[in-house]
């Protein structure tokens, strides 16, 4: 779909350039639950029918409107495999809706035909900045590393990634309000397309909806999505008694006048979330056009913005819905997920005939052919499982213990002389910019030490502060910059996409990286607290290159030891070795896996073995 082109449909709407719908995966719920949730609701509503068709049971009614697959899955554990009876398809789907509307009345839109306006949805496209991009990608890096478990769940998880890349996705300042305010975000694209319906619709006052789910309107200074809109149309000359925040509207008698100003045309643009601007907000009189400026997490919510405004009584034939889409960023995903939420959905909620059928593919089987089968009452296949077990876990053991020698023999060979290198070239570094330090810092504590900003000397702490949050607010990279100088050390300016925070870099013989804040006295502190911290850096390193020379001494010693159970783990290995011997494993394994060999091919005696066994 191209810019300005409508959608087709009144549902979800799927805009994206280049998206495409995915396979369904574990994370998509809409076919997985709701046979269950009908069964709920039809013992609740239709339980004398559910009697009358003898599907009263659980068991009796999945039987006919599912088919369950029992298959050999890999245990959750991951150390073998579980038989698991799962539901993998489900039918006959016609006829447990016609039951089940004997109690629901399932109205759509092309069912009522009623007079509302004809909607035209338009995309609209911004590009990413640079510092944008550099935090998606550090998104993907955090989220490998939960995927391996190489983080705390306390310190980061899917969940907050996930709220992360929707703010970053909304607007970058989200992410730091110390990041320059782009031009061509989303944000700044919504202020253009309200101006230009505002100025379009003056004559009618006409009115309209913008709907955001996240950073709502604040009252503490800090930055708000919501507070930037209004404070850039105030700035373009729309009057600010037109502009209302729905957040503002705390109880229903102001929630009253709100609604009824917005309708006269007294207020004619209404900010607002989708919880508290969705079911029962009836504004819809003068609505021209509704924004989206980001994508929740359900088809519903969706429907319900469209909704205020594709409505009876609103005097516009034609009314625009506007979403705007950050490329590059988690809004693919999220409105990709919801294509795929409301593909499902629209099957059943729907006034056509739903599907006959309706298939769960994304469960992966293992076929019986793959295993070996060990039925039998053959007195060396009981010996041969009980060996295989007790091997099994020697041989678990012995790889324990050698992964364990390596690593003594990599820490003796390599990581702890090269810790040791480390603390030792750490230890010279900090006793040389502690010398420097102390040079550079006035006797006196009350002396502001003269800091260096690009061209200019600072002699205040007042006035040094303040140019470090100019610096700030000018960067329009995350590479570093060059900041200047301080205590005898260099400072070098950098935004951490990881962090999402300003970072100085102090150099010297080390470097020494200190996070800014927005207080302006704050950041000076936060330079002389790290610099004051050097010497006791200095006394922890010299404390572990104590601790990493006493490890090296353990490693040595543990690294000459050889595997306690060698002797029993080779007699086991070698009775197994004597009944697969017996038992002819190997060619029983290739009867089983392949398909049968043309009876000429085989010799009497060992067909005959064959079928004894």
């Amino acid at each position: 779909m191209k810019d300005g082109e409508p959608c087709t449909s009144r549902g979800v709407s799927t805009v994206l350039e280049g998206v495409t719908p995915r396979p369904r995966t574990k994370g998509s719920m809409a076919w997985r639950f709701l046979p269950y949730e009908l069964y709920t609701m039809q013992r609740y509503l239709q339980y004398g029918t559910l009697v009358e068709k003898n599907l009263q049971h659980f068991d009796a009614w999945a039987s006919t409107f599912g088919e369950t697959v029992t298959a050999l899955e890999i245990a959750p554990e991951g150390n073998g495999y579980r038989l698991k009876t799962r539901f993998a398809r489900f039918y006959n789907l016609p006829e447990l809706l016609q039951m089940f509307r004997e109690v629901a009345d399932i109205q759509t839109a092309d069912m009522l035909n009623l007079p509302v306006p004809e909607a035209e949805y338009r995309v609209v496209k911004v590009e990413a900045t640079d510092l944008q991009r550099d935090m998606v990608e550090e998104l993907g890096n955090r989220a490998e590393k939960v995927r391996n478990h190489q983080v705390n769940p306390r310190e980061d998880n899917m969940l907050k990634i996930t709220n992360d890349g929707r703010k970053l996705a909304l607007d970058q300042r989200l992410a730091n309000p110390l990041l320059p305010d782009d031009p061509g975000s989303k944000t700044n694209a919504c202020v253009e397309e309200i101006y230009r319906h505002w100025e379009e619709g003056t004559d009618k006052k006409l009115t309209q909806l913008v709907f955001c789910d996240q950073s709502t309107p604040k009252t503490d200074g800090t930055f708000s999505v919501y507070n930037d809109i209004r404070d850039k149309l105030i700035a373009r000359g729309i009057p600010p008694e037109e502009i209302a925040f729905i957040h503002d509207a705390n109880t229903d008698v102001r929630k009253k006048e709100l609604f009824s100003k917005v309708r006269r045309g007294a207020v004619r643009i209404l900010m607002g979330s989708t919880f508290k601007m969705g079911a029962g907000t009836n504004v819809q009189d003068r609505i021209i056009a509704s924004h989206d400026l980001d994508c929740p997490w359900r088809p519903r919510d969706l429907e319900q913005r469209a909704g205020r405004t594709i409505r009876q009584g609103n005097q516009n034939p034609k009314v625009e819905i506007i979403r705007y889409v950050t490329e590059g960023t988690f809004d693919a995903y999220l409105y990709q997920n919801i294509e795929n939420k409301q593909k499902y959905i629209s099957q059943i909620m729907t006034s056509k005939n739903p599907a006959r059928s309706v298939e769960d593919i994304d469960e992966v089987a293992l076929s019986y052919a793959e295993i070996k089968a060990l039925a039998t009452g053959n007195p060396y296949i009981k010996e041969k499982m009980e060996l295989d077990i007790q091997v099994s876990r020697l041989q678990l053991l012995k790889q324990s213990f050698l992964n364990q020698k390596y690593e003594m023999e990599d820490q003796v060979a390599k990581h702890l002389p090269a810790r040791i290198r480390e603390q030792e070239t750490w230890i010279a570094q900090y006793e040389a910019d502690i010398a420097q330090v102390k040079a550079h810092t006035p006797p006196d504590r009350e002396t502001f030490p003269v800091m260096q900003i690009g061209a200019h000397s600072y002699t205040e702490k007042k006035e040094a502060g303040q140019a470090i949050i100019d610096a700030c607010k000018a960067m329009k990279s995350p590479e570093p910059v060059p900041l200047g100088d301080y205590r005898g050390l260099s400072m070098e300016l950098s935004y951490s996409s990881a962090s999402k925070e300003f970072v100085i870099a102090l150099h010297g013989k080390g470097t020494y990286k200190v996070p800014l804040g927005t207080d302006i006295h704050g950041n000076i502190t936060r330079l002389d607290n790290k610099l004051n911290e050097l010497p006791d850096n200095l006394s922890r390193c010299r404390e572990v290159l104590e601790t990493v020379k006493s490890q090296l001494e353990n490693a040595r010693v543990e690294a000459r030891k050889e595997f306690p159970q060698e002797k029993e783990l080779a007699e086991k290995v070698a009775r197994l070795g004597e009944l697969n011997a017996l038992l002819d494993m190997d060619k029983k394994d290739h009867i089983v896996m392949e398909e049968e060999p043309e009876e000429e091919e085989i010799e009497p005696e060992r067909e005959k073995a064959v079928w004894v066994r």
